[in-house]
């Protein structure tokens, strides 16, 4: 089975070209943004929605993709008998502007403010607790009706906003492959299509070819060819391929750090997930040149590949367990790897991958 957004659009300047779009999916408007996004472009949308004759209930995001927060705008968004839902924002807003949207079988539409993750494109959310703590994935039976990227404002964001989707989406193939070798199902339930496997390879491709270019553009607020290209990659071609492609360890390792206490609490998603790839491929037993591949894109990206990088403060044992075993809890993606993996295993793979940094790096270790 193979998902995607009904429609994308990315460009400069897209949002203030998009009445014509959003006009054929309703009138009512709910705009979910936290405060940055506000700021940087939500008043200005709103402004620029209300003057093309929509009526516009703008919501202040509080920042939590919970079932407490969604709860308390899907009574705003009933209140003020909203047709559409935009999500106007990073990875969190987004899945919670999806949730929000199905709660009141109202149209979704998607502007990241960010290509930091590869939410916007797919038809399932990420919840967390309120403390900020995984609690599982909700799924949905369709994806976005429309994403709409805006690289001018995309370009406005930290780099390494961009590096983190970047690593996000250098999951992507990593984790296709290995459901495909385990005969697993994708993230729609199905097996992988030869369409979503092709796409995830064609976005580690792209990475590798135009990511230091990008990276670079990114640091200085610049949209290039190149730039613009890895946003394609992080956004649509990342979030149909993980979709269609399936999730695995890495991923999996991402949602069980949500268990520690300390910095690694408050890393962005991408900064994680660059430690699940890692992870991943240790765990996979991948010789020294492949692994060697994966560590300098991500090194080059500022990105964690070690304990101390990563915020872990308290790398015991105990602590570890205690990640391996949400990393393989039923609810999550650790068993689409082809082979099994235990909590003990992903212990192991996890001091592997920080010997290995403190080893290349010539760093002292924890």
């Amino acid at each position: 089975m193979f998902g995607s957004p009904a429609s994308y659009l990315q460009g400069s300047d897209v949002l203030f070209k998009s009445a014509e779009y959003l006009a054929r999916l309703g009138n009512r408007v709910l705009l979910l943004a936290g405060p940055t996004s506000l700021k940087i472009v939500g008043n200005e949308l709103g402004d620029y929605l209300i003057n093309n004759d929509f009526t516009v209930t703008k919501v202040e995001f509080n920042g939590e993709s919970s079932d407490t927060e969604i709860k308390r705008v899907t009574k705003i968004g009933l209140d003020n008998h909203v047709e559409m839902v935009i999500g106007l924002g990073g990875g969190k807003t987004i899945d919670a502007a999806k949730a929000i949207a199905d709660n009141l079988s109202a149209k979704t539409v998607i502007m990241p403010t960010v290509a930091s993750t590869d939410a916007p494109c797919s038809r399932l959310s990420v919840i967390y607790q309120d403390s900020g703590e995984f609690d599982h994935y909700r799924f949905y039976n369709q994806n976005p009706d429309l994403v709409m990227v805006d690289t001018k404002v995309i370009a406005t964001a930290p780099a390494k906003l961009l590096a983190c989707g970047m690593a996000d989406a250098l999951a992507t193939n990593v984790e296709a492959q290995a459901v495909k070798k385990s005969h697993g199902l994708n993230m729609l339930g199905e097996h992988p299509t030869l369409v979503g496997l092709a796409i995830a390879q064609e976005c580690e491709n792209t990475l590798f070819k135009f990511g230091d270019e990008a990276y670079a553009a990114a640091i200085t607020h610049t949209d290039t060819k190149a730039f613009d290209r890895i946003i394609e990659a992080n956004t649509l071609m990342s979030g149909v391929g993980f979709e269609s492609g399936g999730l695995a360890a890495a991923h999996a390792i991402n949602d069980a750090l949500s268990v520690l206490d300390g910095p690694v609490h408050d890393k962005l998603h991408g900064e994680k997930v660059a430690f699940g790839i890692l992870t991943q491929l240790m765990l996979e037993g991948a010789d020294t040149e492949r692994f060697e591949k994966y560590f300098a894109f991500l090194k080059k990206l500022h990105l964690p590949t070690n304990f101390v990088e990563l915020g872990i403060e308290d790398p015991s044992d105990e602590n570890l367990l205690k990640v391996g075993q949400a990393a393989c809890a039923p609810n999550d993606t650790m068993n689409r790897m082809p082979f099994e993996v235990v909590p003990q295993d992903v212990v192991n793979a996890m001091r592997g991958v920080d010997a290995y940094s403190v080893a290349r790096l010539s760093i002292k270790p924890h």
